[in-house]
């Protein structure tokens, strides 16, 4: 019985922050009403305080909850690079995977409500960043990190080398996007043509002689 009443606890949880989740992007901390979560998640307010205690703690388990959206970047990373024999193909594999998955409307939304509200919870954004954004890229250094052991990169420093292959790639589409929104600003193709042009500037830093 108990197991049952944490279950369907979990999943009152979860239909609330669902619903909680768009609104937030829509309207941003200040505009977003616990009302009209209640509304959106088909439960009474006071259920919405049973299991939040405030819109700021709400907000916060929201936007922690989206960590495990980047985790996917990580294991994407380890599968594309963990045993390459073909550095330039699976840097352009994961280059492209890489940039369709940051260049997504839903987590470029999440993106600029995190940087707008940094100010207010300056601890949440340094964990959002640290948990999701900053452990790819640790996995991508300790991937260059073997590469390099393995002669097919020269890298001093593999964590400023992930730092520069990450930059080439989100460096023009993001700093647009940021500015205009988050609509469908890059075809494929146009993220296609950016994903081979990192690449290959990366690998005119980086790779070693004899490295395609």
């Amino acid at each position: 019985m108990a197991a049952e009443e944490d279950g369907r606890t979990a999943r009152k949880r979860r239909q609330i922050m669902e619903a909680a989740l768009p609104v937030f992007l829509r309207n941003g901390y200040v505009g977003t009403s616990m009302d009209e979560v209640a509304s959106l998640a088909s439960v009474s307010k006071q259920t919405v305080y049973k299991h939040f205690t405030d819109k700021e703690q709400l907000f916060t388990s929201i936007i922690m909850d989206t960590t495990g959206q980047v985790e996917g970047l990580a294991r994407m990373i380890t599968s594309a690079l963990e045993d390459s024999d073909d550095l330039e193909k699976d840097l352009g594999e994961l280059a492209r995977q890489f940039l369709a998955r940051i260049m997504r409307p839903d987590v470029l939304r999440l993106r600029r409500l995190v940087i707008a509200e940094a100010d207010r919870f300056p601890d949440l954004g340094r964990t959002w960043y640290a948990q999701g954004f900053e452990r790819s890229l640790k996995t991508m250094s300790t991937a260059f990190e073997r590469l390099t052991e393995r002669g097919l990169l020269r890298t001093d420093d593999p964590a400023l080398a992930a730092e520069h292959f990450v930059g080439l790639l989100l460096w023009i589409p993001v700093n647009k996007v940021m500015f205009e929104g988050a609509g469908d600003h890059y075809t494929d193709a146009e993220l296609e043509r950016l994903a081979e042009a990192g690449v290959a500037a990366f690998l005119r830093a980086y790779a070693s002689s004899g490295t395609a």
